[in-house]
Protein backbone atom coordinates (compact mmCIF):
# COMPACT_ATOMS: atom_id res chain seq x y z
CA UNK A 1 0.00 0.00 0.00
CA UNK A 2 1.54 3.27 -0.63
CA UNK A 3 -0.08 5.35 2.13
CA UNK A 4 -1.53 7.71 0.35
CA UNK A 5 -4.73 7.87 -1.90
CA UNK A 6 -4.36 8.16 -6.22
CA UNK A 7 -7.03 9.80 -7.77
CA UNK A 8 -8.11 8.72 -11.42
CA UNK A 9 -10.74 8.07 -13.82
CA UNK A 10 -10.64 6.22 -17.36
CA UNK A 11 -12.06 9.13 -18.80
CA UNK A 12 -8.98 10.98 -17.79
CA UNK A 13 -7.41 10.59 -21.50
CA UNK A 14 -8.71 14.06 -23.55
CA UNK A 15 -8.77 12.50 -27.00
CA UNK A 16 -6.56 14.58 -28.60
CA UNK A 17 -5.32 12.02 -31.61
CA UNK A 18 -1.90 12.90 -33.46
CA UNK A 19 -1.06 15.36 -30.39
CA UNK A 20 2.25 16.53 -29.28
CA UNK A 21 0.24 16.60 -25.64
CA UNK A 22 -0.01 12.18 -25.16
CA UNK A 23 -3.24 12.65 -22.95
CA UNK A 24 -2.78 8.89 -22.99
CA UNK A 25 0.03 8.97 -20.00
CA UNK A 26 -2.91 9.13 -17.33
CA UNK A 27 -3.85 5.41 -18.12
CA UNK A 28 -0.10 4.40 -18.80
CA UNK A 29 1.09 5.77 -15.30
CA UNK A 30 -1.87 4.17 -13.63
CA UNK A 31 -0.74 0.98 -15.34
CA UNK A 32 2.56 1.04 -14.90
CA UNK A 33 2.37 2.14 -11.19
CA UNK A 34 0.24 -1.58 -11.05
CA UNK A 35 2.55 -3.11 -12.97
CA UNK A 36 5.53 -2.57 -10.86
CA UNK A 37 3.87 -2.76 -7.94
CA UNK A 38 3.57 0.40 -6.22
CA UNK A 39 0.16 0.48 -5.79
CA UNK A 40 -2.76 -1.80 -5.45
CA UNK A 41 -6.27 -1.68 -6.94
CA UNK A 42 -7.44 0.20 -3.75
CA UNK A 43 -5.09 2.33 -3.56
CA UNK A 44 -7.06 4.57 -6.63
CA UNK A 45 -10.52 6.24 -6.02
CA UNK A 46 -12.45 7.80 -8.68
CA UNK A 47 -13.67 11.20 -8.93
CA UNK A 48 -16.99 12.36 -9.90
CA UNK A 49 -16.92 15.71 -12.72
CA UNK A 50 -16.37 19.20 -10.84
CA UNK A 51 -19.57 20.73 -10.96
CA UNK A 52 -20.62 24.37 -12.30
CA UNK A 53 -20.89 25.77 -8.74
CA UNK A 54 -17.63 24.52 -8.37
CA UNK A 55 -15.76 26.03 -11.66
CA UNK A 56 -17.49 29.10 -11.52
CA UNK A 57 -15.30 29.78 -8.32
CA UNK A 58 -12.66 30.38 -10.39
CA UNK A 59 -13.77 30.85 -14.29
CA UNK A 60 -16.50 33.13 -15.79
CA UNK A 61 -20.12 31.88 -16.61
CA UNK A 62 -19.34 32.76 -20.29
CA UNK A 63 -16.37 30.51 -21.03
CA UNK A 64 -17.62 27.65 -19.05
CA UNK A 65 -21.31 27.67 -20.99
CA UNK A 66 -19.28 28.14 -24.30
CA UNK A 67 -16.84 25.41 -23.49
CA UNK A 68 -19.65 23.09 -22.32
CA UNK A 69 -22.12 23.87 -25.28
CA UNK A 70 -19.03 23.81 -28.03
CA UNK A 71 -19.61 27.55 -28.99
CA UNK A 72 -15.96 28.43 -28.20
CA UNK A 73 -15.02 30.78 -31.51
CA UNK A 74 -12.05 30.65 -33.68
CA UNK A 75 -9.77 32.89 -31.47
CA UNK A 76 -10.63 30.65 -28.28
CA UNK A 77 -9.50 27.38 -30.31
CA UNK A 78 -6.66 28.68 -31.56
CA UNK A 79 -5.54 29.51 -27.85
CA UNK A 80 -6.44 26.39 -27.01
CA UNK A 81 -4.53 24.42 -29.18
CA UNK A 82 -6.15 21.41 -28.52
CA UNK A 83 -9.22 19.77 -30.77
CA UNK A 84 -11.97 20.91 -28.90
CA UNK A 85 -14.65 17.35 -28.06
CA UNK A 86 -17.22 16.33 -25.57
CA UNK A 87 -14.52 13.94 -24.83
CA UNK A 88 -12.13 17.01 -24.00
CA UNK A 89 -14.88 18.60 -21.91
CA UNK A 90 -15.91 15.52 -19.90
CA UNK A 91 -11.83 14.70 -19.22
CA UNK A 92 -10.94 18.52 -18.01
CA UNK A 93 -14.37 18.24 -15.42
CA UNK A 94 -13.31 15.26 -14.32
CA UNK A 95 -9.47 16.34 -13.95
CA UNK A 96 -10.89 19.34 -11.87
CA UNK A 97 -13.58 17.15 -9.62
CA UNK A 98 -10.05 14.30 -9.10
CA UNK A 99 -7.72 17.50 -7.84
CA UNK A 100 -10.60 18.59 -5.55
CA UNK A 101 -10.49 14.57 -4.37
CA UNK A 102 -7.18 14.88 -4.53
CA UNK A 103 -6.96 18.24 -2.18
CA UNK A 104 -8.87 16.87 0.42
CA UNK A 105 -7.70 13.76 0.38
CA UNK A 106 -3.68 14.97 0.95
CA UNK A 107 -5.37 16.79 4.38
CA UNK A 108 -6.22 12.93 5.57
CA UNK A 109 -2.67 11.25 4.59
CA UNK A 110 0.11 14.26 4.01
CA UNK A 111 -0.01 13.46 0.63
CA UNK A 112 -2.52 12.95 -2.47
CA UNK A 113 -2.10 12.83 -6.53
CA UNK A 114 -4.60 13.32 -8.83
CA UNK A 115 -3.52 11.62 -12.05
CA UNK A 116 -4.08 14.71 -13.95
CA UNK A 117 -4.72 18.01 -13.55
CA UNK A 118 -2.20 20.87 -13.64
CA UNK A 119 -3.75 22.79 -16.03
CA UNK A 120 -2.22 26.30 -15.10
CA UNK A 121 -3.02 28.22 -18.30
CA UNK A 122 -6.54 28.30 -17.84
CA UNK A 123 -7.53 31.67 -17.00
CA UNK A 124 -11.04 32.77 -15.80
CA UNK A 125 -12.49 34.12 -19.21
CA UNK A 126 -10.54 31.42 -21.70
CA UNK A 127 -8.34 28.51 -22.35
CA UNK A 128 -4.50 28.59 -23.22
CA UNK A 129 -1.94 26.31 -24.29
CA UNK A 130 -3.68 22.71 -23.50
CA UNK A 131 -5.42 23.79 -20.53
CA UNK A 132 -9.11 25.12 -20.37
CA UNK A 133 -10.35 24.77 -16.63
CA UNK A 134 -7.92 25.24 -13.70
CA UNK A 135 -8.44 22.68 -11.80
CA UNK A 136 -5.90 23.70 -9.49
CA UNK A 137 -7.47 27.34 -8.75
CA UNK A 138 -11.01 25.43 -8.60
CA UNK A 139 -9.30 23.01 -5.82
CA UNK A 140 -8.12 25.63 -3.47
CA UNK A 141 -11.08 27.84 -3.85
CA UNK A 142 -13.70 25.01 -3.17
CA UNK A 143 -11.68 23.59 -0.18
CA UNK A 144 -11.15 27.50 1.25
CA UNK A 145 -14.80 27.58 0.56
CA UNK A 146 -15.20 25.20 2.78
CA UNK A 147 -13.52 25.95 5.43
CA UNK A 148 -10.69 23.18 5.27
CA UNK A 149 -7.68 25.35 4.53
CA UNK A 150 -6.79 28.94 5.04
CA UNK A 151 -3.44 29.25 3.54
CA UNK A 152 -2.17 27.65 0.46
CA UNK A 153 1.25 27.69 -1.80
CA UNK A 154 1.36 26.50 -5.61
CA UNK A 155 4.87 25.30 -6.49
CA UNK A 156 4.58 24.65 -10.30
CA UNK A 157 8.30 23.04 -11.60
CA UNK A 158 6.76 22.25 -14.95
CA UNK A 159 8.70 24.13 -17.83
CA UNK A 160 6.59 26.84 -18.71
CA UNK A 161 5.19 29.42 -16.50
CA UNK A 162 2.31 29.11 -14.96
CA UNK A 163 0.72 32.62 -15.92
CA UNK A 164 -3.28 31.63 -15.39
CA UNK A 165 -2.17 31.12 -11.83
CA UNK A 166 -0.31 34.06 -11.59
CA UNK A 167 -3.25 36.07 -12.85
CA UNK A 168 -5.59 33.85 -10.16
CA UNK A 169 -4.52 34.56 -7.69
CA UNK A 170 -2.52 37.71 -8.41
CA UNK A 171 -3.84 40.29 -5.34
CA UNK A 172 -5.04 36.88 -3.32
CA UNK A 173 -2.98 37.29 -0.05
CA UNK A 174 -3.97 33.94 1.25
CA UNK A 175 -2.31 32.17 -2.04
CA UNK A 176 1.30 32.10 -2.38
CA UNK A 177 2.60 31.15 -5.77
CA UNK A 178 6.07 30.02 -7.25
CA UNK A 179 6.93 29.11 -10.88
CA UNK A 180 10.37 27.91 -11.78
CA UNK A 181 10.56 27.59 -15.38
CA UNK A 182 12.27 27.95 -18.48
CA UNK A 183 12.30 31.46 -19.19
CA UNK A 184 13.31 31.71 -23.29
CA UNK A 185 9.47 29.46 -23.76
CA UNK A 186 5.80 29.84 -23.53
CA UNK A 187 3.85 31.93 -22.64
CA UNK A 188 5.50 35.03 -24.38
CA UNK A 189 3.31 36.87 -21.28
CA UNK A 190 4.11 36.07 -18.21
CA UNK A 191 2.16 37.53 -15.58
CA UNK A 192 4.47 38.14 -12.28
CA UNK A 193 3.81 35.09 -9.72
CA UNK A 194 4.67 36.12 -6.18
CA UNK A 195 8.16 34.08 -7.08
CA UNK A 196 9.22 33.42 -10.34
CA UNK A 197 12.26 31.65 -11.23
CA UNK A 198 13.42 32.59 -14.82
CA UNK A 199 15.94 29.99 -15.88
CA UNK A 200 18.13 29.93 -18.65
CA UNK A 201 18.27 27.54 -21.90
CA UNK A 202 20.07 24.23 -20.62
CA UNK A 203 19.98 24.85 -16.89
CA UNK A 204 20.55 21.82 -15.23
CA UNK A 205 19.88 19.23 -12.43
CA UNK A 206 22.45 21.51 -9.67
CA UNK A 207 21.70 24.98 -10.77
CA UNK A 208 17.87 24.20 -10.93
CA UNK A 209 17.72 22.19 -7.47
CA UNK A 210 19.81 25.12 -5.81
CA UNK A 211 17.69 27.71 -6.62
CA UNK A 212 14.27 25.89 -6.42
CA UNK A 213 15.82 24.85 -2.85
CA UNK A 214 16.04 28.44 -1.47
CA UNK A 215 13.06 30.16 -2.68
CA UNK A 216 10.55 27.35 -1.85
CA UNK A 217 12.43 26.91 1.90
CA UNK A 218 12.02 30.47 2.13
CA UNK A 219 8.46 31.13 1.21
CA UNK A 220 7.84 27.98 3.46
CA UNK A 221 9.46 29.50 6.24
CA UNK A 222 7.28 32.40 5.71
CA UNK A 223 4.14 32.05 4.33
CA UNK A 224 3.54 28.94 6.53
CA UNK A 225 0.58 27.46 3.75
CA UNK A 226 -1.84 25.00 5.20
CA UNK A 227 -1.49 22.99 1.68
CA UNK A 228 0.86 22.76 -0.92
CA UNK A 229 -0.39 22.61 -4.94
CA UNK A 230 2.90 21.14 -6.60
CA UNK A 231 2.22 21.20 -10.16
CA UNK A 232 5.07 18.59 -11.05
CA UNK A 233 5.71 18.85 -14.72
CA UNK A 234 7.82 16.15 -16.38
CA UNK A 235 8.63 18.76 -19.23
CA UNK A 236 12.24 20.04 -17.45
CA UNK A 237 13.53 16.27 -18.62
CA UNK A 238 16.16 17.14 -20.71
CA UNK A 239 14.94 15.19 -23.58
CA UNK A 240 11.29 16.68 -23.58
CA UNK A 241 9.89 18.54 -26.86
CA UNK A 242 8.54 21.61 -25.70
CA UNK A 243 10.90 22.26 -23.18
CA UNK A 244 14.66 23.88 -23.55
CA UNK A 245 15.95 22.68 -19.78
CA UNK A 246 18.51 19.95 -19.01
CA UNK A 247 17.25 18.20 -15.98
CA UNK A 248 18.01 14.37 -15.58
CA UNK A 249 15.55 11.15 -14.57
CA UNK A 250 17.28 11.94 -11.29
CA UNK A 251 17.47 15.55 -11.06
CA UNK A 252 13.29 15.02 -11.70
CA UNK A 253 13.41 12.83 -8.93
CA UNK A 254 15.33 15.00 -6.47
CA UNK A 255 13.27 17.87 -7.06
CA UNK A 256 9.94 15.76 -6.20
CA UNK A 257 11.65 14.58 -3.07
CA UNK A 258 12.66 18.50 -2.03
CA UNK A 259 9.04 19.31 -2.38
CA UNK A 260 7.62 16.66 -0.86
CA UNK A 261 10.14 17.01 2.40
CA UNK A 262 9.89 20.57 2.46
CA UNK A 263 6.08 20.85 2.72
CA UNK A 264 5.82 17.91 5.18
CA UNK A 265 8.81 19.59 7.52
CA UNK A 266 6.65 22.80 7.69
CA UNK A 267 3.20 21.15 8.77
CA UNK A 268 1.61 21.52 5.11
CA UNK A 269 -0.27 18.61 3.14
CA UNK A 270 0.52 18.12 -0.53
CA UNK A 271 -1.22 17.78 -3.48
CA UNK A 272 0.00 16.22 -6.75
CA UNK A 273 -1.00 17.10 -10.68
CA UNK A 274 0.88 15.51 -13.23
CA UNK A 275 0.55 19.00 -15.79
CA UNK A 276 3.48 18.86 -18.70
CA UNK A 277 5.64 15.83 -20.41
CA UNK A 278 6.15 15.96 -24.21
CA UNK A 279 8.93 13.37 -24.43
CA UNK A 280 9.93 11.57 -27.56
CA UNK A 281 9.53 8.67 -25.91
CA UNK A 282 6.50 8.90 -23.62
CA UNK A 283 7.88 6.08 -21.87
CA UNK A 284 10.26 8.67 -20.52
CA UNK A 285 7.39 10.73 -19.64
CA UNK A 286 5.65 7.87 -17.29
CA UNK A 287 8.48 7.22 -15.71
CA UNK A 288 9.27 11.01 -14.54
CA UNK A 289 5.50 10.80 -13.35
CA UNK A 290 6.16 7.17 -11.56
CA UNK A 291 8.83 8.44 -10.42
CA UNK A 292 7.22 11.39 -8.43
CA UNK A 293 4.75 9.12 -7.25
CA UNK A 294 8.05 6.98 -5.64
CA UNK A 295 9.53 9.71 -4.04
CA UNK A 296 5.85 10.66 -2.77
CA UNK A 297 5.60 7.21 -0.80
CA UNK A 298 9.75 7.46 0.44
CA UNK A 299 9.21 10.64 1.40
CA UNK A 300 5.77 10.43 3.34
CA UNK A 301 7.04 7.06 4.86
CA UNK A 302 10.20 8.30 6.37
CA UNK A 303 7.95 11.73 7.88
CA UNK A 304 5.76 9.24 9.36
CA UNK A 305 9.09 6.98 11.05
CA UNK A 306 10.01 10.34 12.39
CA UNK A 307 7.00 11.44 13.86
CA UNK A 308 5.90 8.32 15.37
Amino acid sequence: MLGFKLVYHPDYDLHLGDHVFPSQKYRLVRERLLAEGLATPDDFVQPEPASDEDVLLVHESGWIQRLKTGTLDFQELLRLEIPYSRKMVRAVFLATGGSILAARLALEDGVAFNLSGGFHHAFPDHGEGFCAIHDVAVALRRLQRDGLIRRAMVVDCDVHQGNGTAYIFRADPSVFTISIHQYNNYPSLKPPSDIDIHLPDETGDEEYLELLSQAYLKALDDFRPDLVAYVAGADPYELDQLGGLSLTLEGLKERDRLVFQAALDHGAAVFVTLAGGYAVNVDDTVTIHVNTVKAGQEVLAAHRVRRS
